[in-house]
């Protein structure tokens, strides 16, 4: 598989790789968030909303993991 040209393509560099991206942040928010859970105060107002973030970036990166994927089995077809 040619990655050079594979990276060339409009959807993976619109899609694919911003969906990735909202992955690695969705992981990144619900393991904060489930840090913050695990402290002796978990009422604690913190410094970053982690759960409305983890939820987002997730709804975020199945809509662009999915137009990726959709546009991906055209490439194949």
């Amino acid at each position: 598989m040619d990655w050079q040209a594979l990276m060339d393509e409009d959807w993976v560099r619109y899609l694919l790789v911003p969906g990735l991206g909202a992955v690695a942040l969705a992981i990144t928010a619900w393991r904060s968030d489930r840090r913050r859970m695990m402290r002796s105060d978990p009422d604690a107002v913190g410094w970053l909303p982690w759960r409305d973030i983890a939820f987002w970036s997730s709804f975020a990166a199945v809509l662009l993991l999915g137009a990726s994927f959709k546009f991906w089995l055209a490439m194949a077809g």
